[in-house]
């Protein structure tokens, strides 16, 4: 299930991330180790994120890899650490729906999105890249925890995409 679209201003959000290249075949596998390694070197500095997990996309190519992070909120700013990068999901207005079922339904939830702005004349704050659709800020949070949920119908992930700073 989808939620109809919305739109709202988010502050800036500070977290750490493992940044790669990685193909849609290999998400599935990659994106739960390394949100366990980061949350690993957390716990090893004595923090706790602030929030839910997320997959940033910084560049999507479908057809070839995908420029992704792994990240945890966290509550103030942070610095690189070796593998572990620091950086900050821009504040600024934002489309977002929330999706709740197992994670095969993630690209429909993301067509509803993109097809929505689409309708209704919204610009995303991207650009075309080398290596193909750059994005400010494109993230899917993985609210639920599927260790303490283990039924797939009721886990909950929001799609969200920064707005270009006109819109």
């Amino acid at each position: 299930m989808v939620t109809e679209p919305k739109l709202d201003d988010r502050a800036a959000l500070p977290y750490v991330s493992i940044r790669i290249r990685a193909a849609m075949h290999e998400l599935s596998t990659v994106i739960p180790q390394l949100h366990d390694e980061v949350m690993e070197w957390l716990q090893k500095q004595g923090l706790s994120p602030s929030g839910a997990p997320f997959v940033r996309y910084r560049v999507i190519n479908m057809a070839d890899k995908l420029d992704i992070e792994m990240g945890w909120p966290v509550a103030t700013p942070m610095t690189d650490d070796g593998r572990i990068q620091a950086d900050t999901l821009p504040a600024g207005r934002y489309a977002s729906v929330l999706y709740t079922g197992d994670y095969s339904g993630l690209m429909e939830a993301n067509r509803v999105l993109v097809d929505w702005a689409k309708e209704n004349g919204i610009a995303w704050d991207r650009w075309d890249d080398e290596h193909g659709d750059a994005f400010r800020s494109r993230y899917e949070s993985y609210i639920t925890d599927p260790g303490n949920e283990p039924d797939s119908s009721k886990w909950e992930t929001e799609v969200a995409i920064k707005l270009a700073d006109n819109q």
